[in-house]
Order: structure tokens, then sequence, then C-alpha cells
């Protein structure tokens, strides 16, 4: 079937300095001088709320659609027992998405989507330490226009305005999957996803880092390599490598040969293990495995872009939510490490393979907004 990685429909959509000038709105500074003010938190820091978009479309996921929506029900459930939980989705779909979600802690918000990535779609939270919040626009053009986006661009401008956030757009093209910060200086990113033709065609690595560096509060970036054109995403680092605190990371060993990931991530691990921090620190480096046997379904058959990836979690206030794919081996290991690893949270695991089967997981489906 259809999905994100594999459903491409072009469309009529520019992005860069000149479609900034076409919709009215200026740039912030590309490379701009001095310390930043602003900095991204890690993702443990304490909540405002989270924010999820209930976006699903036939024209996307086809007969997986209703799955999809269950699964989106199941997460923002889960989400509202721990923090307050926004759900974008579209007018003629409030209805449905109160009744798959819920109503306890949750606020719906109508807005024209296009799909369910809210992670890459909405903006990129900052603070500057002194009660300020920011909302970054990556300027989202569908992954290198590789799926419609039209109203998914729009969504980061709406996020901000709901946050009541300084709305800030950069003149880079990304994604918020592709960003992992320890939220004192240290970032981790994949080449193949930021420094690409089909996102900033005419930006080098030291500007692409310069202006990451800036707009986030970094005074480091560990690059990975990543892998082009394997996904649709380029290879997103929540796939690949998280922070579990300053210092400490968990990456993705996968550990099938036939898989493309398997040297990936090798190389990703032995770049870790020799990486310090914007502090001179080395690393602490944990790894798990994707399952070697998910549950078979309709989801998982001869489908080679389901993405059963543990890494791919989302921290919540009190909480971890993180994916089971009915390997009960590598599920207890999964829940054993990230209950190790965030002694002060419940570790939930929740079934989304729906969610999998297009190429995702749970926190590409999540954002949050930091509490100020």
């Amino acid at each position: 079937m259809p999905t994100r990685r594999t459903f491409i429909k072009q469309v009529s959509v520019v992005t860069g300095l000149g479609a900034l000038a076409s919709m009215g709105l200026a740039a912030l500074p590309v490379r701009a001088a001095g310390k930043a003010m602003w900095h991204m938190p890690d993702e443990g820091e304490k909540h405002q709320r989270a924010f999820i978009a209930f976006g699903a479309q036939d024209a996307i996921w086809e007969d997986f659609t209703p799955h999809v929506q269950d699964a989106l029900g199941l997460i923002a459930r889960t989400i509202a027992k721990y923090e307050p939980v926004t759900v974008f989705c579209r007018q003629g779909e409030r209805a449905l998405a109160e009744a798959k979600c819920g109503s306890k802690n949750t606020t719906f918000v109508i807005a024209d989507l296009d799909d369910i990535w809210m992670r890459d779609i909405g903006a990129s939270f900052v603070v500057d330490g002194s009660g300020g919040l920011g909302a970054v626009d990556f300027n989202f053009n569908g992954w290198g226009n590789k799926q419609q986006h039209e109203e998914d661009a729009q969504l980061a401008t709406l996020v901000a305005e709901n946050a009541k956030a300084v709305y800030q757009r950069s003149a880079l093209v990304g994604e918020g999957g592709g960003i992992e910060v320890d939220g004192h200086g240290t970032g981790i990113m994949t080449e193949s996803s930021w420094i690409n033709r089909n996102r900033n065609p005419d930006w080098s690595k030291a500007e692409v880092e310069a202006e990451l560096k800036q707009r986030l509060g970094l005074r480091k970036i560990i690059w990975l390599p990543g892998i082009k054109n394997k996904d649709i995403t380029d290879a997103h680092v929540d796939f690949y490598a998280r922070f579990v605190k300053p210092g400490v990371v968990i990456a993705n060993l996968d550990n099938d040969p036939q898989s493309y990931d398997f040297k990936v991530t090798r190389a990703h691990l032995e770049i870790l293990e020799n990486a310090t921090d914007a502090d001179g620190h080395p690393l602490q480096v944990h790894t798990l495995s994707p399952p070697l046997n998910p549950r078979s379904s309709e989801f998982t058959l001869d489908n080679p872009d389901f993405a059963a990836g543990y890494i791919n979690y989302f921290v919540l206030n009190g909480a971890v939510i993180a994916p089971e794919f009915g390997d009960k081996e590598a599920d207890v290991k999964a829940f054993d490490l990230l209950s190790e690893l965030y002694p002060e949270r419940k570790v939930v695991q929740i079934n989304v393979d729906a969610i999998s089967a297009g190429g995702g997981g749970i926190h590409c489906v999540t954002s949050h907004q930091p509490l100020v």
C-alpha cells in the first residue's frame, strides 16, 4: 500500500527565501552573528502540553486510514493521562477525533492537514531562559517534495499562534524529526536529511550547521551520515540516536544483515562511541535493536516500509510512551532498558503498528511545548 515512504505526489510548492517572500513572510537572519539567545530544551524537561495531528486520509493511507486513526487516538489518550494534549483536526473530522482521542485533558484545534507527522510539520520550540517561548518554522516541504504537503506546511504558524510563542522562520528546510538535542548545547543530526539538495540545495554543510546552531542554541553538532533515498525522511535522527540526558545516548543497532540499516547503524555507533559533547565529555552509549520477529499482520506482511524502531519513543511528564511489536524478547529488552534509563518515569508500551506501516512511530506523530 502507499505509505509516507512510498506515496509520492509532486505539488507546486516552492521553498526557501523566494517562497517566504511570496507568502509575505520574512526570514530571520540565516547566519546571525553572536551568541544564540534561544535554545531548544531536552525533551525530558517539563512540558506544558503535547500535540498530535489527526490528519490521516485515504489518499495516502488507503484502507489503513481507520487503523491509523485508532492508533492516533490511543496515543492521545495515553498522553492525556500524564499531560495536556492538543489535537489538530479537520473541521469535518472534529467529532471523529473526539471519539477516538477522548476529551479528558484534551483540546481540539481545527486545522487543514495533509497527514499525521506532527514532529515534522509543527514548530520546533525554543526557550530563552527568561520565560520566553519561541517557535521555529523549518519550512516543511514534504521531505523534499516527496508527498503532498501544502496544508501541512502551514501548521507551524498555527502551532506558534496556539502556544502564544514568538514565531521564528528559518531559511533552512528541514523537519523536527531530524533534530535531537541534549538541552545543554549538543545536537545529533543526520547529514542525509539536512545536507540534501531536496531540502537545501544551495547550502554548504558549514552553513547548515551554523544556522542550526543559531536557531537551536547549540555549540556542537555530532553528524551521523544517515542514508539517502531509502525512506521518505532520508534517515531522520529520531530513528537512529536519542539523548536520554546530557552525556547519555540510546542508539539503534539493526541486527538484520539484510537491512540497509545494518551497516548504517554500525557506522553511527562507532561515531557516537568516539564522540564528545559540547563540553568535551565522552558519551555513554546504549543500544536497542529492532525486533527480528514482529507480529504478523496486514501492517507488517510484505511491507518493507514497516518501521519497527524502539528508540522512536516520546518522553513526557512522568512517562515514556514506547512501541511494542509482538516480539516478546525484544519488547522486554526495550522495556527494561528504557525503565533503567528513565527511572523516574513509567514506561508505557503500546501497539502502533498501523502508524509503523507508514514508516514512522510514536515520536514522529507527536511534539511538545516546553514549560516556561
